[in-house]
């Protein structure tokens, strides 16, 4: 565990090699070479270090490396007086992280395989610029996991959301990928302000911001149940951070234009790994977040009504990707609301799957739009499975386990969040219940219209098509745009790197679960009592009963019987088993019948398919009110600074000409006047002094009868 360093350092070895060699110097192989060795190489040396935690006890599985001094000791006021502000460079294994080393690694190395043969089109710079980017991603997102204290997660933050940019911009011709770029940045910057800040107040609070310490600090502190205190603002800042990462209301509104971008970069960035981010980090400070109750119920809230109102929104949808997009930040609203009700193991463990099943969805709808010549509006596919029979199946298991159908591995994760909700807020399971049926509607309308009934797509043609705007393979800005796929013949089966991911991805989805199995079905519920010691700070400060916080899964379970839990399986499974059915008979059965819908509810159907009109107010308000302000600002500085600064420098030109004149004629006039005075009066006195003493004695004594006689007459 010694050398956990190297586990992102690898892969940005292998970014910096295919950014400064690879864009001019390497083929396509060679790029491939560099960056799928080094996430190959870094996803053993993940496993190798999993392995080696799982074989210290329960209580001892943490591990620190300090690879560097990074900052040093700088005094600074915090609540407890000065305190010193030094930071080390450092790295944490333990389960929590060790869990996300494994997927970010390995559904990155996947998503590496995949590429090599989907970006195929591109040119070799091209080429070499998306793995470039690609590795740089892993980089960050391996050291967002690994960091030891807030300040190495948020380089690790910082850099996922600048990987994010270059990539959703990748094809930078494009206006909306370069405008989809921008959004995801700024509207990230928001949430990353609130992140800043909670780091700040974190200091000036316990002073420091290492992980360890900070828990261990909070661990000792009362729980604000009563009102609202630092630990309740801090928390609150640091979820400010998770809704723009992780796209929660009101943040959201960038990921569904991420999917601009490449296909593997929705995978990897906007589904399995980088959204994640903020789950991740609530989990990692679990312990601020039960010391603040009030702060937890927001959380749980702002994730189910996130959960709903995205998952209405893909019930309409039409392009594929936008649809998984929609799926990606419901799903999201469920493992918030799963660390609002103290669920941190549940939230954890449906993270772990949902990459799994979410990159196979993605990749999968990636395949369609390879095989469909870069078709990705659903109403022109149809049929499909007759031509992609692997990614029909695969994307089938996505599908299954998405919609929380046993045994596949999102009805174990999906589950565990229902029954935890179900023990703390009623209401909101009934949100999270409604919500699981929308997703099992949408993920199989998707697979109904894209897979089955007819082929509704364009004719097969001879020559090469080529599609401006949809998910475009060609080559960079002023190069050849036919260096894609050639001539279109048709749907097909795409290439082995692609379908030999996607039935990894499948395996996945199938027996992820399985290592969540609950008491109620005869398991031990393994993954989450595996977690659970990075949701305590240690034996010695264990927040449980102690404190007075106990966390969901660690014994709540035990309030109601199995056969309650038992229950609410079963039902979720008729509600997921509803929407599968309800999706059949609209979209195969009886297609008149959607359309018969569709007129009668014509405001609800135009509500949810312009997606609430959330974009559109953003814009009125937000975008238009910056820019008014903007344009306001510009002519206050055109008209009022800028005038004051000329007006300014017109006075001192005029001040300046005015004692010019002054000088020039008064105070020079002046003393050329005392100095001709002097010379004439100089000339006049010249004439007394003759030198004869007779003279000078004569005067005096006119002198003196003057003054007498002044004297005598005054007097």
């Amino acid at each position: 565990m010694e050398i956990i360093w190297l586990i992102p350092l690898l892969p940005g070895i292998g970014a910096a090699v295919t950014g400064l060699l690879g864009i001019r110097f390497f083929s396509k192989a060679q790029t491939a070479l560099v960056a799928c060795t080094s996430m190959a190489l870094a996803a053993l040396l993940s496993i190798y270090a999993f392995v080696q935690l799982l074989a210290l006890p329960a209580e001892a599985r943490v591990y620190f490396v300090v690879v560097a001094p990074w900052i040093p000791a700088i005094p600074l006021e915090t609540a407890g007086g000065i305190g010193e502000f030094a930071v080390d460079w450092g790295f944490r294994l333990d389960p929590l992280s060790g869990m996300m080393i494994l997927i970010v690694s390995g559904i990155g190395l996947l998503i590496h395989l995949y590429s090599t043969s989907y970006m195929h089109g591109e040119s070799a710079a091209g080429y070499a610029r998306f793995f470039c980017y690609l590795n740089l991603f892993c980089f960050f997102m391996l050291t967002l996991v690994l960091g030891s204290n807030f300040l190495v997660m948020f380089v690790g933050w910082e850099g996922v959301g600048l990987c994010s940019y270059l990539l959703i911009g990748f094809w930078y011709h494009k206006q909306s990928a370069t405008d989809a770029g921008k959004k995801a940045f700024l509207v990230n910057r928001i949430g990353d302000w609130g992140f800043v800040l909670g780091i700040f107040l974190v200091f000036f609070t316990f002073g420091t911001i290492d992980f360890e310490e900070v828990m261990v600090s909070a661990a000792a502190m009362p729980i604000e149940a009563a009102g609202f205190g630092v630990i309740s603002l801090i928390c609150l800042l640091l979820f400010i951070g998770a809704t723009g990462k992780s796209a929660q209301i009101p943040l959201y509104v960038w990921l569904p234009d991420a999917m601009e971008g490449p296909t593997p970069v929705s995978a990897l960035i906007h589904a399995a790994t980088m959204v994640t981010a903020g789950v991740y980090m609530v989990c990692r400070t679990a312990t601020l977040f039960t010391h603040a109750p009030m702060v937890m119920t927001g959380v749980a809230i702002i994730g189910a009504l996130t959960a709903l109102m995205a998952a209405s929104i893909g019930l309409l949808q039409t392009d594929i990707k936008r649809v998984l997009a929609y799926s990606t930040v419901s799903q999201l609203g469920y493992m918030f609301l799963a660390t609002g009700v103290g669920a941190f193991g549940a939230a954890a463990f449906h993270l772990m799957t949902h990459a799994f099943f979410k990159a196979l969805l993605f990749l999968g709808s990636g395949s369609v739009i390879h095989a469909m010549d870069e078709e990705q509006d659903m109403r022109a596919m149809g049929g499909l499975k007759l031509y992609m029979p692997v990614t029909f199946v695969t994307m089938l298991v996505g599908t299954l386990a998405i919609a929380g159908i046993p045994p596949f591995a999102g009805f174990f994760s999906k589950d565990e969040i229902l029954f935890q909700t179900f023990l703390h807020n009623r209401a909101l399971w009934v949100i999270a219940v409604l919500t699981a049926g929308m997703t099992s509607f949408y993920m199989f309308r998707l697979m109904a219209m894209t897979f089955y009934g007819k082929y509704r797509g364009p004719a097969w043609k001879s020559a090469a098509v080529v599609h401006e705007g949809a998910d475009h393979h060609g080559a960079d800005a002023g190069e050849d745009a036919n260096d894609g796929h050639g001539s279109w013949h048709g749907p097909h089966e795409s290439p082995a790197p692609m379908t030999g991911t996607l039935m990894a991805l499948a395996i996945g989805a199938i027996v992820a679960g399985f290592v969540g199995i609950p008491a109620a079905l005869g398991g031990s519920n393994a993954i989450e009592h595996f977690l659970e010691p990075s949701f305590v700070v240690s034996a010695d400060h264990e927040v449980g009963e102690a404190s007075g916080v106990a966390l969901a899964g660690a014994g709540a379970e035990h309030e109601v019987s199995h056969a309650v839990e038992l229950g609410l399986m079963i039902l979720s499974i008729f509600v997921a088993l509803g929407g599968l059915a309800l999706a059949h008979r609209l979209y195969l059965k009886q297609p008149e019948l959607a359309g018969a819908w569709k007129a009668r509810w014509a405001g609800v159907h135009q509500l949810l398919f312009n997606k609430y009109y959330v974009d559109e107010m953003y814009q009125g308000t937000v975008v238009r009110g910056t820019m008014s302000g903007g344009r306001g600002l510009w002519r206050f500085d055109g008209r009022v600074v800028d005038g004051a600064v000329n007006g300014s420098s017109w006075l001192t030109l005029v001040s300046s000409w005015c004692s010019g004149l002054f000088d020039r004629y008064v105070v020079d006039g002046a003393v050329n006047l005392v100095g001709w005075s002097a010379s004439e009066s100089s000339f006049s006195l010249r004439r007394i002094q003759t030198g004869l003493i007779q003279n000078y004695a004569l005067t005096m004594l006119i002198g003196v009868f003057v003054f007498v006689s002044l004297y005598l007459l005054v007097g």
